[in-house]
């Protein structure tokens, strides 16, 4: 059986893979628990801003362009919409969450002195102060996406089992727009902070 052609199998393949090139590349003899949490807060994260940046680059381009050859004989939107757009809004929040928790976890585990990581880093405090902002960041962005761009997507696209009229539609396309570009333009500071931690700012 190909576990490749499964996204479980895929992913468990992915992860016996790494777990066979560390034991390669030689273990430390012990569990690193930053390495761990980090390691898994890039994977989600990855795919939270990939989801973000699919969304803003290529679905709602799309969408406009599907929308405007509508009546010229497109295909129209709805395929997207039914089909594409829930499910990639479904991986989109849960990765924000899942994203904001290991990052969480990450601050814990480096956090060598008293108190907690989190704190230190939501606190600005000295040697956080790169990794706070983006971590301040991510969870404007988490705000936004339980907050601004799913409620609003849910009344779009006719998930919350309601009617709504064409203004209320409008004014939610226009609040998840916004609150999604937000977060693209958020992400760039936000993955700044991330990388500046461990390496330096660039200048």
């Amino acid at each position: 059986m190909n576990p490749l052609k499964s996204i479980t199998g895929t992913l468990v393949s992915g992860v016996v893979l790494a777990i066979v090139i560390i034991f390669i590349l030689g273990t430390a003899g012990a569990v690193n628990p930053w390495s761990f949490w980090v390691w898994f807060h890039v994977i989600v994260g990855i795919t939270w801003i990939g989801l973000l940046y699919y969304f803003n680059f290529v679905q709602v381009p799309a969408v406009a362009t599907a929308l405007g050859e509508a009546d010229s004989g497109g295909p129209g939107p709805a395929a997207i919409n039914k089909y594409v757009a829930p499910r990639a809004l479904l991986w989109f929040r849960w990765a924000a969450v899942a994203t904001w928790l290991t990052g969480a976890m990450a601050l814990e585990a480096m956090h060598a002195g008293e108190g907690s990581g989190v704190v230190a880093a939501f606190t600005l405090a000295s040697g956080y102060k790169a990794i706070g902002m983006g971590a301040w960041l991510g969870t404007i962005m988490l705000f936004n996406v339980w907050v601004l761009i799913w409620p609003n997507q849910k009344k779009i696209l006719g998930l919350d089992g309601k009617q709504h009229s064409a203004d209320e539609i409008a004014k939610s396309k226009t609040v998840a727009l916004m609150a999604s570009r937000t977060n693209t333009m958020l992400s760039i500071p936000m993955l700044l902070g991330m990388i500046g931690q461990g390496h330096g700012l660039p200048f």
